[in-house]
C-alpha cells in the first residue's frame, strides 16, 4: 500500500481512506468522525464538504438512511488491490517459511549461502518480491549472472557476477557502504540466490562455491 496521501485527487483520497477503514458501508456521521478524529486527515469543517463532494461526483453512493458505500468502479479497484495484497502477503509467508527451513538445513547450498549472509539480511530478503527481479543472463558455462531489480530508487539495481574475472558488482547502498568491503551479500543478492535455487539448486550452488573457493581473489564492488 502506498502511504503517500493523495490529497489533490478526490477519488484517490477516498480510496486511501477506504483501504484503512475497510467497511462495506458506513454512516455518514461516523465516516466524518473517522476521517477527522481517527485518521486525522481533515478537520471536521473540511471532512463534510469532502464527503459531499464524493457523493456529488458519485464516488460514494448514499442511501435513504444516510449510509454511504463506494461506487461500483471504486469498489472494484479496492477489490483488485486486496487480491494483489493477499498474493504479496502469501508470497512473503511462503518465503519466510523457506528461509526458516533453509536456516535449519545442512545442504551445501545452505552452508555456502549462510557463509555470505547473516540471519537478519536473510530475513530482510523476504521483503523483496520475486516480481522485482528480471534475470538478464544466467549462464553457468560462461560463469555469468546478471539481474535487474526494481528498487525504491528511480534507477533499477543491477547484480553482475563474473566467475572468470572474479567480479561481483551491485549498486545498492547497503552493499556499497557495508557488505562489499567485508565480501558479504546484501538482501538483494541473497534473494537472487534463493530464486536461482528454485530454478536449479546445483547451478546456484556452483556459483556460490566458485565465489567461496577463491574469495580472497574476488572483487566485490559497485
Amino acid at each position: 500500500m502506498n502511504f503517500a496521501i493523495p490529497r489533490n485527487n478526490i477519488s484517490e483520497m477516498l480510496l486511501y481512506i477506504w483501504k484503512v477503514i475497510d467497511l462495506p458501508v458506513i454512516l455518514i456521521s461516523d465516516f466524518q468522525y473517522r476521517i477527522s478524529f481517527d485518521l486525522f486527515l481533515l478537520s471536521p469543517n473540511k471532512a463534510k464538504p469532502f464527503i459531499d463532494n464524493c457523493i456529488e461526483n458519485e464516488f460514494l453512493i448514499k442511501d435513504d438512511n444516510n449510509f454511504v458505500k463506494l461506487s461500483e468502479d471504486l469498489y472494484q479497484q479496492i477489490n483488485n488491490w486486496q487480491k494483489k495484497r493477499k498474493l504479496v502477503v502469501l508470497e512473503k509467508m511462503r518465503d519466510r517459511k523457506k528461509i526458516t527451513h533453509l536456516s535449519k538445513e545442512t545442504t551445501n547450498f545452505s552452508v555456502l549461502l549462510n557463509a555470505f549472509v547473516d540471519k537478519g539480511t536473510l530475513n530482510r530478503s523476504v521483503s523483496i518480491s520475486e516480481a522485482a527481479f528480471e534475470l538478464l543472463k544466467y549462464d553457468h558455462t560462461k560463469g555469468i549472472i546478471k539481474s535487474k531489480i526494481k528498487g525504491s530508487e528511480k534507477e533499477a539495481y543491477i547484480i553482475y557476477i563474473d566467475i572468470n574475472n572474479k567480479v561481483l558488482q551491485h549498486n545498492c547502498n547497503d552493499f556499497e557502504t557495508r557488505r562489499a568491503m567485508n565480501k558479504k551479500f546484501c538482501k538483494h543478492i541473497a534473494k537472487l540466490f534463493l530464486l536461482l535455487k528454485e530454478k536449479n539448486e546445483n547451478i546456484a550452488e556452483f556459483f556460490l562455491n566458485q565465489i567461496a573457493e577463491d574469495i580472497d581473489k574476488w572483487n566485490f564492488s559497485v
